[in-house]
């Protein structure tokens, strides 16, 4: 089942939306290819993480 903004792995819960949506667009794209959800996850995690830095987003919430 492909993911959403309201529906993706909790993993994701504590990015920024911009980094948060990037995971779950690269994500889909890895689960309509084939790999298995914990390997996209890991793979979209970092895969946003990167992106975030290439464009100097913040890439997780801050501590309350």
């Amino acid at each position: 089942m492909p993911w959403t903004k309201k529906d993706y792995p909790q993993s994701l819960k504590n990015f920024m939306a911009p980094i948060r949506n990037k995971a779950i667009e690269i994500g889909n794209e890895l689960l309509e290819k084939g790999y298995e959800e914990g390997r996209a996850i890991a793979i979209a995690t970092a895969k946003a993480k990167e992106w975030g830095e290439d464009h100097d987003k913040q890439i997780r919430k801050k501590d309350r």
